[in-house]
């Protein structure tokens, strides 16, 4: 009895209700089902019966896809599933990770009356606890988020907690937040109810079945090898848990999966003197880097320990995860946590030490979609010990994903495509894993960075830029300038510092953006993603033409801004292209976008076309010059005239800079400021870096980072791909008519969505918050994702924000919906229903007013301070 957590798989195999998981012979008992052979072509192939997999096939066959095989290579639910700690918790940081909790939370509670089987599905609760205000301010910021998308959350007193869950030592805690709805399940009944319900809908089943590799011709998945013969498919799911990293390599064209496995420890007590109520509340004491459950009477107890171990990733090999040996040494730290937190456990008898492997990606987000390499080719894997939470929204998405080629949410910050193959060195997932595991219970203040795995890609500029102060952030690999430590400050200090509130790097961010203003800085942006797309006749404009949404039919050495749209009309990518000559053109996207863009354009580039695309990413830095007296610098290094009437803006040519030829110079600086980008073959870069700061220094000129950067186009109103715009956003909803040739009578993808988007109006719109009664020193700072008000109503949530050193105010982002206060269902937001609503931005529970403008308003505020300081002048002078 004190086993079925690890070991309802072999119960449910000698059960009728298993037998019914082989359709190919109805009653057919488990042994002759193995005899079976494998049908010799399905529609889609999915590897792995663990929670994924059987729930990408449950939504398939939902959605009306029947012709379904899922292989596993042991029994079902035998893998990770089988050790899960059944804990489903819907408090999450990001917003699509709440929304797959909660969708979970909803299927896995009727599944049992869907299916007849047993999932073991009690709602509980959970609390989780705070011992420092960071924490409770972390727990606050989540409790607003919770409660706009519909999920029951509270901040609650100690006396509540201590009511709630009497065993708890509540005294060394500052607060808490509880969920009501949260609940505790059988992950493996889960995995065996969403098996029975896909196979009643015609999904075949086989169990003891090895995927040898996944095969493939002219980029399309073809079928897949197993060590029982050949299935021809169209499509192949990788659901291998831990050993879908090795699974992807093993195709004839491999496919990168960055995850790795480390050993996860809980333990199970037999029940207390008085058990414990099946109901009782699931604890999670982050601070003390544990979880607690109710276990039959008993606990069930694990954490995230702060020196994790990683273990193998090769394992074809072990056909099931077994029990790994016991550590108790490696696990005292999380046991003596666990009895400060519970005193009365300390003579409580432990049954065993589970030690079971989980898998972990390099940002602690899962992985999904489809394959930029091989068509037909998906993955959902690395849940990062969140398997259970996630695996019901999780295979929802995919299947969505499948059958309508986009999932009804953004889901762009857990895509595959938003890794490289560099980010899947063995190496790198084994030190990046060793800290991603820690960090799941550690406390996450905005703007914190990994620290492992780092220094991966830089810019030739690296070594000088990081002497003269510079601290780094990560994107994408690749290094990128946070701000440049002045030397007379304390750099330990700064990179210790943490905080919600006012951060230390406050007044060098000043500095660098005043400098912005009033002289010239350098901002080193390499790390853009740029490709040159040429032809040999004037294929390469026509082409573009369609995939782009605005007109590219300009002038040589023209640039323009536009957007790759989908179907839908949403963003794919967000860019610019400078037209080179009349075959070939240069384009620049976001850092993370190099692996998604490509995959894009050459799904949707004619396969008979002599269309060149090449990524030069790593062929070009580039240093953004920024203010007034960038056009001297350049003036006088490059002996050409650079004003307006010279060169205007959104301009592109190439010239001479110092000693270097060939330097593309575009008057563009991503910011709304006066300047150029200089975008230096790499061998030049050197060169032309010190040329640049030595003729600069008579113009004031400094380095600055990408957090000036920030501050400059959130105030300016310049959205970027990512944060403020995805695939769900089109150029209607956040402004950007002037970027689409809907007027032109040409098509392009999302024309369509677009036209009819314009005659029946928008139903969000992207909007600029100016906070009023926001004090920046004292009062918690706005980061993204916090919940807008209009008019006391949810509206929407901040995309991203900034504090705007020339309004002196924090400036947010953020789309505004327009909801029926009777239905619910979404309207048409007008610029009118804009202008006329009193707003409020939610920080941690705290609603502070602000101004919302449907354009930016810096020189409004520039004109009103240079009056004040007319006046103060006039004063001082009398």
């Amino acid at each position: 009895m004190f086993y079925r957590l690890l070991s309802v798989v072999q119960r449910q195999r000698t059960s009728r209700g298993w037998q019914k998981w082989y359709p190919a012979r109805s009653g057919a008992s488990a042994a002759e089902a193995h005899s079976v052979a494998l049908p010799a072509q399905a529609q889609v192939v999915i590897c792995g019966g663990g929670i994924m997999g059987t729930s990408v096939a449950y939504h398939l066959s939902k959605m009306g896809w029947k012709d379904i095989v899922v292989l596993e290579q042991g029994r079902l639910a035998a893998g990770s599933t089988r050790f899960c700690a059944g804990i489903l918790s819907t408090a999450r940081h990001l917003s699509i990770e709440q929304k797959m909790a909660d969708y979970s939370n909803k299927l896995y509670h009727q599944l049992e009356q869907e299916t007849g089987i047993q999932t073991g599905y009690i709602r509980t609760g959970s609390i989780f606890l705070a011992q420092t205000q960071d924490r409770l301010i972390s727990l606050k910021r989540i409790n607003s988020r919770l409660n706009v998308i519909g999920i029951p959350s509270e901040i609650i007193s100690l006396k509540r907690v201590a009511e709630l869950h009497p065993l708890l030592n509540v005294h060394d805690l500052v607060g808490a937040m509880h969920v009501p709805e949260d609940a505790v399940v059988s992950s493996a009944d889960v995995s065996l109810a969403l098996a029975s319900a896909a196979s009643q809908n015609g999904v075949q089943i086989y169990d003891r079945t090895s995927v040898l590799h996944v095969m493939v011709k002219k980029g399309q998945v073809t079928g897949v090898e197993t060590d029982k013969g050949q299935i021809e498919c169209q499509y192949f799911v990788n659901c291998a848990g831990q050993w879908a990293y090795e699974l992807g390599l093993s195709n004839e064209e491999p496919i990168s999966i960055p995850l790795h496995a480390c050993e996860h420890f809980y333990l199970l007590t037999r029940p207390l003197e008085t058990p414990l109520q099946s109901n009782m509340p699931t604890i999670v004491d982050a601070d003390g880097r544990i979880y607690i459950r109710n276990w039959q009477g008993g606990i069930l107890s694990g954490g995230f320990e702060k020196t994790p171990k990683p273990i193998f990733t090769e394992g074809k090999n072990q056909l099931e995860i077994q029990n790994l040996q016991e550590d108790w040494d490696h696990f005292e730290p999380l046991l003596s946590s666990l009895l400060r937190r519970m005193p009365e456990l300390e003579t409580l008898e432990i049954m065993k030490l589970v030690n079971c492997p989980e898998t972990f990606t390099p940002d602690m987000r899962c992985t999904m979609g489809g394959s930029p390499l091989v068509r037909g080719y998906f993955v959902l894997a690395g849940m990062n010990s969140a398997g259970l939470s996630f695996g019901g929204g999780a295979g929802k998405y995919l299947a969505e994903w499948m059958v309508h080629g986009y999932p009804s949410e953004n889901v762009w910050e857990l895509d595959l495509k938003r890794f490289g193959a560099l980010q899947s060195s063995r190496t790198f997932l084994r030190h990046r894993v060793m800290e991603v595991m820690p960090l799941l219970y550690d406390l996450k203040v905005p703007r914190w960075d990994f620290q492992t795995g780092r220094q991966l890609r830089t810019s030739p500029l690296y070594d000088r830029l990081d002497a003269q102060g510079a601290r780094w952030m990560e994107k994408h690999g690749f290094e990128r300038p946070k701000y440049f430590v002045p030397p007379d400050k304390d750099l330990l200090a700064l990179e210790q510092s943490k905080t919600f509130y006012k951060p230390d790097w406050f007044d060098i961010v000043e500095s660098e953006v005043k400098c912005c203003k009033e002289a010239v800085c350098v901002i080193d942006m390499s790390s853009f993603t740029k490709f040159e797309i040429t032809s040999t006749g004037d294929q390469a404009l026509e082409i573009l033409q369609y995939l782009f949404s605005n007109d590219l039919d300009v002038p040589v050495g023209h640039i323009v801004h536009t957007g790759m749209l989908n179907e839908g009309g949403g963003y794919e990518n967000d860019c610019s292209i400078a037209r080179l000559n009349k075959r070939s053109f240069f384009m620049i996207s976001p850092t993370d976008q190099q692996i998604h863009c490509w995959a894009w354009l050459k799904k949707h580039m004619p396969k008979d076309s002599n269309l060149l695309l090449e990524d030069v990413t790593w062929k070009y830095t580039a240093l953004n010059l920024i203010g007034p007296r960038a056009v001297d610098v350049l003036s006088e290094l490059s002996y050409a005239p650079m004003t307006s009437e010279h060169f205007p803006s959104l301009f592109c040519k190439e010239m001479s800079v110092g000693y270097a030829n060939g330097i593309r110079v575009m008057s563009m600086t991503h910011t709304g400021e006066p300047g150029f980008m200089l975008y230096i073959p790499i061998e030049y870069a050197l060169h032309v870096y010190n040329e640049v700061m030595s003729v600069g220094q008579k113009y004031g000129i400094r380095n600055a980072g990408y957090y000036a950067l920030r501050s400059l186009r959130i105030e300016k109103f310049f959205a970027f791909w990512g944060q403020d715009l995805n695939t769900l956003t089109s150029p209607l909803e956040c402004g950007r008519e002037s970027r689409v040739k809907l007027e032109k009578g040409m098509d392009f993808i999302g024309r369509d969505a677009l036209l009819q988007q314009k005659q029946n109006g928008v139903y969000k719109r992207l909007t600029m918050f100016i906070l009023d009664d926001h004090d920046t020193d004292l009062d918690l700072w706005p980061w993204w994702g916090e919940p807008i008000y209009r008019n006391g109503q949810y509206v929407g949530k901040t995309t991203s924000s900034a504090y705007s050193y020339t309004m002196e105010r924090h400036v947010c982002l953020g789309f505004v919906h327009n909801f029926s206060e009777d239905t619910g269902e979404e309207q048409v937001v007008t610029p009118d229903y804009i202008n006329r609503g009193e707003y409020e931005i939610d920080i941690a529970g705290h609603r502070f007013q602000a101004k919302a403008k449907l354009y930016p308003v810096t020189s409004l505020y520039t004109h009103k301070r240079r009056k004040e300081d007319v006046e103060l002048s006039d004063l001082h002078g009398k």
